[in-house]
C-alpha cells in the first residue's frame, strides 16, 4: 500500500497500523473462495491494516490492494476524513 502512496502523515511516510484478529464467512454459490468451500462457515485469523491515503493516491492503492489480496471479495473501507490542521492553527 505504501508503494502505491499509502500511509503518508506530514513528514513520514509507510505509516499504518495492524490488529490480528478471528475473521468468519461462509462462500455462497458461485464464489471462488481462496479458503474453505462454498457452503462451509469459515474462520480464519486475519490481519485488519489501518492507514490514511490521499484522495490523489485513492484509486491507485485501492488497485493495489485487490492486485495482491488472496480474497476473491476483500473488505476495504474508504472513510473520508477531515483536514484538521487548520485548526491546530499549522500545517503538515
Amino acid at each position: 500500500m505504501a508503494g502505491a502512496g499509502a500511509g503518508s502523515i506530514g513528514r513520514y511516510d509507510s505509516c499504518s497500523f495492524s490488529s490480528r484478529g478471528t475473521g468468519r464467512f461462509r462462500p455462497l454459490k458461485g464464489a471462488t473462495p481462496a479458503v474453505g468451500a462454498v457452503g462451509s462457515l469459515e474462520e480464519v485469523e486475519e490481519e485488519r491494516i489501518e492507514t490514511v491515503v490521499q484522495e490523489d493516491a485513492l484509486q491507485k492503492v485501492l488497485q493495489a490492494i485487490v492486485k495482491v489480496h488472496p480474497y476473491e471479495e476483500p473488505a476495504i473501507h474508504v472513510l473520508k476524513m477531515e483536514d484538521y490542521h487548520d485548526q491546530l492553527g499549522r500545517r503538515a
